[in-house]
C-alpha cells in the first residue's frame, strides 16, 4: 500500500521542519495522532524512535532511518507482520513550501491491513497534512 499527499504550505521550509521535527507535539495540530513520545534526548535525526499512538490502532515504535535536516525525513516501524515507513518531504515553492508525506507498508500482511486500515489510514495521511497546514499557516 502506498499513500502519498502533498500541500503547499505558506510558511519557510524551516519553520515546517521545527514543527515536523518536534514530534512529541504532534498531537496538538493532528487527530490522527493520541501521543507520541520520543524515547531519546537530543536533535531528532537518525536513530531518534518515538512510541506513537493513533486511534484505533495499537502503539507503534517508530525509528528514524533517513534525514536531511530541513528538508526530509523518513521513518520505519514494525507490526504485525508489516514494515511501514512514513516520508516527512519539504521542498521550497516561492514564498511557500510543498510538503509532501507518504506512507508504505509491505510485508506478509499488508493485504490484509491494507483491507481492513486502508481508508484509515489514506485517510490519516490527509488529516496529518490538513493539520500541518493549519497549524503552520496560523502562526
Amino acid at each position: 500500500m502506498h499513500v502519498e499527499k502533498s500541500v503547499r504550505i505558506a510558511a519557510p521550509a524551516d519553520e515546517i521542519w521545527r514543527v515536523l521535527a518536534d514530534v512529541e507535539r504532534w498531537p496538538e495540530w493532528t487527530a490522527s495522532m493520541q501521543r507520541v513520545e520520543r524515547l531519546d534526548d537530543g536533535e531528532f535525526t537518525v536513530g531518534s524512535r518515538a512510541r506513537v499512538q493513533q486511534p484505533k490502532l495499537r502503539p507503534a515504535i517508530f525509528e528514524v532511518t533517513e534525514s536531511t535536516p530541513g528538508e526530509s525525513f523518513v521513518w520505519r516501524a514494525r507490526v504485525s507482520g508489516t514494515e511501514m515507513l512514513a516520508g516527512h518531504y519539504l521542498q521550497p515553492d516561492g514564498d511557500a513550501t510543498l510538503t509532501r508525506l507518504t506512507f508504505d507498508h509491505t510485508g506478509g500482511l499488508a493485504g490484509l491491513i491494507d483491507l481492513f486500515y486502508g481508508k484509515m489510514i489514506r485517510e490519516y495521511v490527509g488529516m496529518e497534512t490538513a493539520g500541518l497546514r493549519r497549524h503552520c499557516e496560523a502562526a
